[in-house]
């Protein structure tokens, strides 16, 4: 049964999302993750065998599909 970590609510939707992660002081896009999306705070939540499979992507068994330029803000 689905339990929100951030909110508590019991309710999700599976969707794909995309999430950017910092790995070794880089950031990557990772598109098409499985995930249970809270349908209160909208909190993604990924199974253990998927973020296994992100782990392993992202620190090197896969090749990027694509580099983008990514824009950088911070509130001062």
């Amino acid at each position: 049964m689905f339990t929100c970590h951030v909110c508590g609510h019991t309710a999700a939707r599976s969707e794909f999302v995309s999430e950017v992660f910092t790995i070794d002081g880089r950031r990557v896009l990772v598109e098409h993750i499985p995930a249970q999306v809270c349908q209160r705070c909208g909190e993604a939540t990924f199974s253990r065998e998927t973020t296994e499979q992100i782990r392993q992507l992202v620190r090197g068994a896969g090749q990027p599909i694509k580099t983008v330029p990514l824009e950088v803000f911070a509130l001062t």
